[in-house]
């Protein structure tokens, strides 16, 4: 049985799996449309599987695609990150807000941000591998990027006093009163 946990963020939900362990190691569901559709009373249709491996201290993010928009459904399964969803929904009731939650291979927590956010992670260990299914294909036509730092939004990243490492294009993220 997964349980489900809603964020401050309408429609982000906290997903955490049933996880059967023992002395070889463990098993779980990492997602199964049936069960997902009965624990969060969502229909969603996948179209494609990312993977992406960074190091510590890399933020990515905040991203989004503005003419398809995609939903995602996040984990981690190598190290741990700070796992970021900021609601870019202009007639959402959570419009500007943001939630963060840690994801790791350790507690095997997932996030499903609904289309029509903004998302970004930052990498707390040494390394970690992000995997991500999304229900709409990448549009690089549609691509476009908050600022990870954005006064208004305000996110709290965990930083410790160092400063993330960034690639050039998340560097020109737009204010949020741009969007």
């Amino acid at each position: 049985m997964m349980q489900v946990t809603p964020t401050a963020v309408d429609g982000v939900l906290l997903l955490e799996p049933q996880v059967f362990g023992d002395a070889r190691g463990f098993f779980l569901e990492s997602y199964n449309e049936k069960a997902f559709a009965q624990a969060t009373g969502l229909k969603v249709h996948f179209v494609q599987d990312n993977h992406s491996r960074s190091q510590r201290h890399v933020l990515r993010g905040m991203h989004f695609q503005a003419n398809k928009p995609q939903g995602k459904l996040v984990r981690v399964v190598a190290g741990e990150v700070f796992d970021v969803a900021v609601d870019i929904r202009p007639h959402s009731p959570t419009y500007g807000k943001w939630t963060g939650e840690i994801l790791s291979a350790e507690n095997q927590k997932q996030l499903w941000m609904p289309p029509g956010l903004a998302h970004g992670f930052l990498v707390l260990s040494e390394s970690a591998d992000f995997l991500y299914k999304t229900t709409d294909y990448y549009d690089p036509t549609s691509e476009r990027c908050l600022a990870w730092n954005d006064p208004t939004v305000g996110i709290h990243w965990p930083l410790r006093d160092k400063a993330p490492t960034i690639s050039s294009k998340d560097a020109l993220g737009m204010s949020f009163e741009m969007l």
